[in-house]
Formats: C-alpha cells, sequence, structure tokens
C-alpha cells in the first residue's frame, strides 16, 4: 500500500474480500497508514508500541459505518416494531418485503466484511510486521482486538443471513472468489474461539468514569460478548459463569441507580450524553470521529428527533427519519425514567437540549404537540441518541454532514446484569433465586422503579426490550424465542403512524435476510447448500 500523502499520512486501504469489496475511506490518522495485505514486505512496519495501538483504531468506526448509518435500524428497529419509518430507503422490514436488490442491506453487508478483512490483515500479518522494539504485551491486546472485532462481525452476520462463508484469511481467497457458506453451527464455533482467543490477549481493566482510555475493548468485554453469544446458544451454564465473573471483576457499572452495581451521581438519561462517552457502563460501544471525512461520525441526531420546518433538533436541513412505532408508545409505565429518556413526547421538556426555532437558536426544549412533531407522523421522536443542535458542552462537534461524535452502544452493563438473571432462569417459567433477583433488580431501580420477588422469562424480556429500545437488540431477541411466539408478538403490532394502523404478519422467510443480488452474481455459491467447516 502507498502513502497517497507523506505530510499527513492519509491512506486510502482497499479491504478485498471476494464476500463484499469495499474501499474504506481516507482517513488521516496513522492507524490505516499500513501495508496491503496483498503486498506484506519483510521490512519492520510498525516500529513502537503506539503504532500498534492505533492499528486497530479504524475498526472502531470506519469500518462500522455503513452499518450503522441506517442499515442497522433498518433492520432492527423498524423490523422489530420499535421503530417507523416510511422512507423508502429503509422500511421495506416494516412489512418484511426486504429484496436482495435493497441497497441499504448491501451496504449493511458490506461494512460486516470489512470489519472481517481489517480484523484477518491484522491476525495474519501483525507479529511479522511488528518491529523488535514493540513489546509482546501490545501486540497481543491488539490481536485481542482483531479476534473480538471479527467475532462480533460474524455474530452479525450469522444472527441476520443465517449460513455465511467463514473466511480467516482474506488472502485465501483473492484468486479464488467463489466460496461456500459454511453453516451456521460452524459460524458460532469460530465466533466462540475468537471471543475466546480475545479472552486470553485483551488486557484486564477497571473502568472508572467516562474516559477515552475507556474507549477500547478489554478482558471483561469480551467474556461480556461471548456470555450473549451462549445465551443465544441456551448454553446457560457456561452464559451464566461469564457473565457472573464480568460482575465479580468490578470493571463496569451501571451508570446511575442505588444498587451495588451502581455508579451514583448519573442516571439513564446520561448514558446517550457526549460528554458521557466511554462511561463505566460501556462494554463495547463504536468509537465515532468525525474527521472531515464521510463515513466517520454519528448520524442519529439526524435520523432521529424532530423535523417539522419549523422546530429542529437536527444540525442537518432535515431530520427524523425514524420515529418510534405506535406499539412503542405505550411500553413504558409514566414512572419509568427510561420513558421520556427514549421517546420524545409531546410535552416533554429537555432543559439542556439546544434547538433551531425557525431561524433563532433556543435551548430548553418543549415538544411541539403530536401533529406537530414531524418527521414520519407518528406524534412522537425518538430521544436516545438525540443531542440536539450542537452545543460544545453538551454535544461535541458536528462535521459536514451534522455528524456527530457521541458513541453507539453495542453492549452495555445493563444488558450483562439481564443476561446474568437469564442465565439462571435458563429456560424456565420463573425465577425467585436471589442472585438472579438482584442483577434483574438493579436495571428496574435504575430505571425508577420498584423491586419485585421473582420474574417470568416474559417479564425479563419485556425488561429488555425497555432498557434496550432502539439499541439493535430486539430484532435478534425476537429471533432467539420461539417461532409462533414471535410471529404472534409482531402480527399484533401496529406498524403504521399515528393517522393509519398497519397489520403485517411475518413468515419463517423474514427471520433471515436475502444475500446482495450483486454478491450472489459474482458468488453464485453463496444459493448452494452450506459445506461444514475445517477448523
Amino acid at each position: 500500500m502507498k502513502k497517497l500523502n507523506n505530510n499527513n499520512k492519509t491512506i486510502r486501504f482497499f479491504a478485498t474480500s471476494a464476500i463484499a469489496m469495499m474501499s474504506l475511506a481516507s482517513c488521516a490518522d496513522d492507524f490505516t497508514n499500513r501495508p496491503s495485505e496483498s503486498a506484506i514486505t519483510s521490512d519492520n512496519y510498525y516500529q513502537n508500541d503506539e503504532q500498534v495501538r492505533t492499528a486497530t483504531d479504524a475498526m472502531y468506526f470506519k469500518t462500522w459505518f455503513q452499518f450503522n448509518n441506517k442499515f442497522f435500524y433498518a433492520i432492527s428497529e423498524v423490523g422489530s416494531g420499535n421503530m417507523y419509518t416510511n422512507s423508502s430507503d429503509v422500511n421495506a422490514m416494516r412489512t418484511f418485503n426486504i429484496t436482495s436488490a435493497d441497497p441499504e442491506m448491501n451496504a449493511g453487508w458490506q461494512s460486516l466484511w470489512a470489519n472481517i478483512a481489517q480484523a484477518n490483515y491484522l491476525i495474519n500479518n501483525l507479529k511479522n510486521s511488528a518491529g523488535s522494539s514493540v513489546s509482546e504485551s501490545v501486540i497481543n491486546n491488539a490481536l485481542g482486538e482483531a479476534h473480538f472485532m471479527r467475532a462480533t462481525a460474524y455474530f452479525y452476520l450469522v444472527r441476520l443471513w443465517g449460513n455465511v462463508p467463514i473466511i480467516v484469511n482474506t488472502l485465501d481467497i483473492v484468486n479464488k472468489p467463489q466460496v461456500n457458506t459454511n453453516p451456521t453451527s460452524d459460524v458460532y464455533e469460530l465466533i466462540r474461539r475468537d471471543y475466546t482467543k480475545a479472552i486470553e490477549l485483551l488486557d484486564a481493566k477497571i473502568r472508572g468514569n467516562a474516559s477515552a482510555t475507556n474507549a477500547k475493548v478489554s478482558k471483561g468485554s469480551a467474556k461480556a460478548m461471548l456470555a450473549k453469544v451462549y445465551l443465544y446458544n441456551r448454553n446457560y451454564a457456561k452464559a451464566r459463569e461469564l457473565s457472573q465473573e464480568v460482575i465479580n471483576s468490578g470493571e463496569f457499572r451501571l451508570l446511575g441507580g442505588t444498587s451495588a452495581y451502581s455508579s451514583v451521581g448519573k442516571s439513564f438519561g446520561d448514558l446517550f450524553l457526549y460528554p458521557n462517552n466511554n462511561n463505566e457502563e460501556s462494554i463495547f460501544a463504536l468509537q465515532w470521529k468525525g474527521d472531515a471525512n464521510y463515513g466517520s461520525a454519528n448520524n442519529c441526531n439526524t435520523q432521529f428527533g424532530i423535523a417539522n420546518g419549523t422546530i429542529s433538533t437536527s444540525n442537518a436541513s432535515y431530520g427524523g427519519v425514524f420515529a418510534p412505532s405506535q406499539d412503542i408508545l405505550s411500553l413504558y409505565s409514566t414512572n419509568d425514567v427510561r420513558r421520556n429518556e427514549t421517546i420524545m413526547f409531546p410535552g416533554n421538556v429537555y432543559p439542556n437540549m439546544k434547538y433551531k426555532d425557525g431561524l433563532e437558536f433556543k435551548t430548553g426544549l418543549v415538544v411541539p404537540s403530536a401533529d406537530l412533531i414531524g418527521g414520519q407522523g407518528a406524534g412522537a421522536a425518538i430521544k436516545k441518541y438525540c443531542i440536539g443542535i450542537v452545543n460544545s458542552s453538551l454535544t461535541g462537534p458536528v462535521d459536514s454532514w451534522a455528524m456527530m461524535d457521541n458513541n453507539t452502544y453495542i453492549m452495555r452493563y445493563a444488558e450483562l446484569l439481564l443476561i446474568h438473571a437469564e442465565s439462571i432462569l435458563a429456560g424456565g417459567s420463573s425465577t425467585s433465586d436471589a442472585t438472579a433477583l438482584a442483577s434483574y433488580n438493579a436495571v428496574r431501580n435504575r430505571a425508577g422503579l420498584s423491586s419485585v420477588s421473582s420474574f417470568t422469562f416474559d417479564d425479563l424480556f419485556k425488561e429488555r426490550r425497555k432498557e434496550l429500545a432502539f439499541e439493535g437488540d430486539y430484532w435478534f431477541d425476537l429471533g432467539r424465542i420461539d417461532r409462533n411466539k414471535a410471529i404472534s408478538i409482531m402480527s399484533a403490532q401496529n406498524r403504521g403512524n399515528m393517522n393509519n394502523a398497519e397489520y403485517f404478519t411475518p413468515t419463517e422467510s423474514s427471520f433471515t435476510l436475502p444475500y446482495p443480488a450483486n454478491d450472489v452474481a459474482k458468488n453464485p455459491k453463496l444459493l448452494e447448500q452450506p459445506v461444514p467447516y475445517q477448523f
């Protein structure tokens, strides 16, 4: 790979995959300034510890952009019935009518494979391209990050598409780009091995207050994600063991609340403010960094929120592409603090949010009446990840596309506690186990709700939806329960707006996405029966 600009070390890195060929955007940071996978030399490329530490930076934002920009919400939130949209580029899953030609689905698919290609490069080449002065512990931690990212990308791929090809070295398929898919069981085995390797290699840490030092994943992050994988595979014993290890480590804490698991002085709503990026509850979050290049920052503040032609919470000239579904508006009790920190209902007041009223900038948003919220005619707007017009003390910077630097959570400690509680329930109908209740009630108490003395699976399932709404989990939760039950839940959802109720019934095929047509054309083997992978 050649440097395009020796002064600012800007380069263009092409991640080549037979599954998806994606050109990663140029970046002005050293972490993308590395040799080509197809032209590795014997020269020591990484000369010191800092160069190796920054080698993984791009995998926390650049490679995830097309996944997070629209696709993640169009599938996981619109598809699950949490969000409503009638925007033609992102509404296919509202009616369970997505096709192989869907552009946003293709963008998400490519993004995940770009993550895998980037991780593969480091896993296969980092040790050989590091100079003798680079410490082994720094190399190991970077390799742990790469295994973590590859596992995470595959965890999304297998839950969205089912059988997919296992590619552990991108160079292996450059000359033979037509490859078979592998069974979901084998993909899950790769995920388990990668997270296990990440646990072995990553540094352990204890996270204090919000800090850039918490930006990258740790041994505890890998244990938490592997616990989630085991939960999906119904290996409750391993999910319980790993989630308990994470709890016992003391690495993470709830932001706010009064339980033994809490860090006092904050609240649930503080989780989504820019100054609290990388707080003590964050297990793994995407790290957006606006750098004057498209695809480096977070677009949620524009995609969510209010934009009615007069009042706007967006820095862009438009907004409100996604809105709350009618189904989710009644999910929360009025005494649940998550209600108004997740959804902007008419009359809600957000004293610190800056917004635009006509040509005038004001602070202290009062949400207008249902018919004036705009966006999608939903009668409400999304609060979570909506932080308002740029205000340096609360929102951080904004780039030329009105995108911002507030993190996107992939996993929080609250979810880990709910995984712990569910693993103790272990497929049963209910539990009053004290250890399970401690984790379950900690999440409820932080939300201002009273403790319970027992809970059922349906209680826990609803608690997950309330806690994690608009964070991309409900679709996958619906996909892992009894299929008839999931279809019943989704069929009963009002998936229209406040003026027109609409109901749609998914089928078995609705729970996996079609392979993108352009990649099927390049690799027809995607449509053949999967072939067992030889580990």
